[in-house]
């Protein structure tokens, strides 16, 4: 992986910058993520800790991540030894990929403590570990390893600390150029394998780099090199590792036409687009934090995901259902006709008739009628039975239609609800989760917490566009934010904005005067944030807020207006880009 040992080495130069101090809040967003919100160096700063098995990395952050309501055990934890704390070293064990953040602070009796978090980033056995240093003694970790899981070490509260198996590699800093004709042996392994199984904190990117600087093949075998290439290989290594030492670093990103690398060596031997960063945190941001990002929200909208698109179909399959039974009912004025021609012909009958061969008198042509008879019925009997299916049938029609327009109304809903997942953070997530809770779909887990935040009259935040003409548009993403933005917030000369027949959000522009561009970029926003954000010529209907109303009883969300204008735009997402945002 890029993360390796060089990265590791040039993060922990970076958090020098840290010591002395001091750690205020602590925030645990995911179940594998930690933040530090710090004051160094007379700067407010963001650590971001993460033991995340597919992203794992340190650095610090300019991103915002959501505080949950509830902290889990393992942040009070952290609260417990650390807030208020002063950081008083950093750094790595050898060149591997772990890391000490040594942290002094006072305990309840005021007496002065150092304890320690070890974060551990390999990979899916990455782990956040809170260490007393004086015993070795883990207090707690993010992640637990019970012996079930591992035979090697134990991850648990109470348990000795034991670090990852040792791998007896060298340390490539400490290798100078006379020392590498001794460190050569015959070996099978090609170039890049034979540098990584040798040396601590060498990835195979860094290692093909390595090779294509000393001109030599990373895929060439490394006991067929001649002594020329074995020198040159030699002479380039150590340079890279004379800069490393020095910590002179080049944190850069390369987007490939296959795949994107990070390293904080220059990669020379990757063709595609450079992307140079400032400092490692900066690198590390752009290459993990989209990545993590969107990897979080399938996790946590994967279980509501799936919900929804399986309400819907059970939606869907009812509404054929229904109308196949609209279809059976239409025959309803045939089983009167068949009941009253049974009456008519009574005295032609007898009981244990299997079927009967009537004349019908509703036919102007005078023809006549072939009917089924139940034989254990009396003629009188089986009339009534048409006559009961005639009522049936024509309750069923009323009540059908009822039925149908539920479905058909549950269907948009749920509908709504799969477009607002798709472009949804993760409070607003927890918005739609909170609605469907509301809605009696699923069991309210959080109830207490939610009563409380009602309580409070805690209004949802809403995402707010401005225009190139200084204009402020707010979007609703999801149920929750949309009533609010067009029942509460805005006012009734404000336009109101959304696509036609298309699920999507309710946008807002917070204004009675405003140009062309701004309702452009406001019907761009409305056909972004909709169920129509891959499509061309999107519509988009707009009104003033005094035309738009919600129906009584009508699900969250649902709105009907008049007197609108439609529109047409073809979403563009660097034109939504382009516009300033702010969460209000």
């Amino acid at each position: 992986m890029s993360l390796d040992g060089l990265v590791i080495r040039a993060i922990v130069h970076e958090l020098q910058s840290c010591l002395g101090g001091r750690i205020g809040k602590i925030y645990q967003p995911s179940e594998d993520d930690i933040v530090f919100h710090m004051r160094a160096q007379g700067n407010n700063k963001k650590l971001l800790l993460s033991a995340n098995p597919t992203y794992p990395r340190l650095h610090w952050t300019e991103r915002t991540y959501p505080n949950p309501a509830q902290a889990p055990m393992f942040c009070m934890l952290l609260r417990k030894h650390f807030e208020g704390g002063t950081i008083e070293g950093i750094e790595q064990i050898g060149m591997e990929r772990i890391i000490r953040i040594h942290v002094k602070n006072r305990d309840e009796l005021g007496d002065v403590r150092v304890k320690t978090i070890l974060v551990e980033l390999m990979g899916r056995h990455s782990n956040i570990i809170l260490l007393d240093p004086a015993t070795e003694t883990i207090i707690d970790g993010i992640h637990h390893v019970t012996p079930a899981i591992s035979s090697y070490r134990i991850v648990m509260p109470g348990s000795r600390y034991t670090p990852p198996p040792v791998q007896n590699k060298l340390n490539p800093l400490h290798i100078r150029a006379e020392q590498w004709p001794a460190l050569w042996d015959p070996s099978e392994l090609t170039v890049t394998q034979w540098l990584v199984e040798r040396f601590s904190g060498l990835s195979p990117l860094a290692a093909m780099e390595i090779a294509h600087r000393g001109g030599v093949s990373g895929n060439a075998k490394a006991d067929e090199l001649t002594d020329e290439q074995r020198q040159s290989l030699g002479g380039a290594f150590t340079a890279v590792m004379r800069d490393i030492e020095a910590n002179r670093y080049l944190p850069n990103i390369v987007h490939t036409s296959s795949k994107s690398y990070f390293s904080v060596i220059r990669l020379t031997y990757l063709q595609g687009e450079v992307v140079p960063c400032t400092d490692v945190s900066v690198c590390l941001e752009l290459f993990f934090g989209d990545k993590a990002e969107r990897d979080r929200m399938k996790q946590r909208v994967g279980d509501l995901l799936r919900f929804i698109q399986n309400e819907k179909a059970k939606n869907v399959k009812k509404l054929e259902k229904l109308k196949e039974t609209v279809e059976e009912a239409k025959d309803a004025d045939r089983f009167r006709i068949v009941g009253e021609l049974i009456t008519a012909s009574m005295h032609e009958l007898k009981k244990g008739d299997k079927e009967a061969k009537l004349t019908n008198y509703y036919d102007e042509a005078g023809g006549s009628i072939t009917v089924a008879l139940d034989p254990e019925l009396t003629p009188s009997e089986n009339a009534q039975r048409y006559f009961r299916k005639y009522v049936k049938s024509k309750n069923s029609l009323i009540a059908v239609a009822g039925q149908i327009d539920g479905a058909k109304e549950e269907i948009i809903y749920l509908d709504n609800l799969l477009q607002q997942i798709q472009t949804a953070g993760p409070g607003d997530v927890d918005e739609i989760r909170e609605e469907l809770a509301e809605q009696g779909y699923i069991r309210d887990r959080h109830k207490k917490v939610r009563k409380l935040k009602k309580k409070a009259g805690s209004a949802p935040q809403l995402a707010c566009y401005t225009s190139a003409e200084g204009i402020a548009i707010y979007v609703g993403k999801n149920n929750t934010q949309n009533e609010y933005l067009t029942n509460r917030l805005a006012h009734s000369g404000d336009t109101w904005l959304h696509t036609k027949d298309i699920p999507g959000s309710h946008v807002v522009i917070r204004s009675q005067t405003f140009g062309e561009t701004t309702l452009e970029q406001a019907a761009q926003l409305a056909a972004w944030f909709s169920q129509a954000r891959e499509s061309s010529l999107v519509p988009v209907d707009y009104t003033l807020i005094r035309h738009v109303r919600k129906p009584n009883g009508a699900k969250p969300g649902f709105v009907i207006y008049d007197h609108q204008k439609t529109v047409f735009v073809t979403p563009s997402q660097a034109l939504i880009d382009q516009m300033p945002l702010q969460i209000k």
